[in-house]
């Protein structure tokens, strides 16, 4: 008895899957959408696109990554970013030596961020004593203290574990109850590798009122005395 060749019927309401209809159903096919598979309303990325989304070109915004609204840092800007200047302070301002211990680092194994605050203000306070003004002596005299008003830092390079840094003071800008103190600090001396620079306010207050007062005379003295136009 001849063998039967009639096609299987489908199910009612579910008709036959074609196989191998026009569009590229064959498995050596890319499927419906061609040879590289490619949903509808999807474009395909393109890997070598204006833009940089080349592996080589360092992702979409060119070979330095930056992302949109975020300016690169310029490295030269007035202010003493040029690691080979001494910034506002010029070539001469007070310098203090701190070692990094453990206690400075964080799980990156680099200075963490805010520690050179406090190299900072170590730093300004050697320095007023360097002037002959001791701030504990200044309070029990005159009822007042410095205290920070604003802070503004640019990192640049981290320090490491036994690195020796050189932490750096002047004076920027003076008024009758404000200073401005322009610091840096370096990997070495000044002008070799700058790590972190700082522009710092400072205002002089009442201890007991925290009220803003005029800084001492004597003190404001010394401090302009100091700065690089004095000298």
């Amino acid at each position: 008895m001849p063998a039967d060749t009639t096609p299987t019927d489908s199910p009612p309401g579910r008709p036959q899957a074609n196989r191998t209809p026009s569009g590229g159903s064959d498995p050596r096919s890319g499927g419906a959408w061609g040879h590289e598979s490619q949903p509808q309303g999807r474009p395909k990325a393109n890997p070598t696109t204006s833009g940089g989304s080349d592996p080589r070109s360092g992702a979409a915004w060119g070979h330095e990554s930056q992302p949109p609204g975020r300016p690169q840092a310029n490295r030269t800007t007035s202010g003493g970013s040029d690691p080979r200047s001494g910034g506002a302070c010029g070539s001469t301002p007070f310098q203090w030596n701190v070692r990094v211990y453990w206690e400075d680092t964080d799980a990156g194994g680099i200075v963490f961020y805010a520690n050179y605050l406090k190299f900072f203000e170590r730093a300004r306070t050697e320095w007023l004593r360097h002037l002959g003004v001791s701030q504990h002596d200044l309070r029990a005299r005159t009822g007042g203290m410095f205290v920070v008003t604003s802070t503004e830092l640019r990192y640049h390079r981290p320090a490491r574990l036994d690195d020796s840094l050189c932490v750096t003071a002047c004076l920027a800008e003076s008024g009758r109850a404000s200073l401005v103190i322009d610091q840096q600090a370096w990997l070495g001396p000044p002008g070799t590798e700058l790590l972190c620079e700082g522009r710092i306010r400072i205002g002089w207050i009442d201890a007991l009122r925290f009220r803003p007062q005029r800084i001492p005379a004597e003190v404001l003295q010394a401090l302009q005395a100091s700065a690089p136009s004095a000298s």
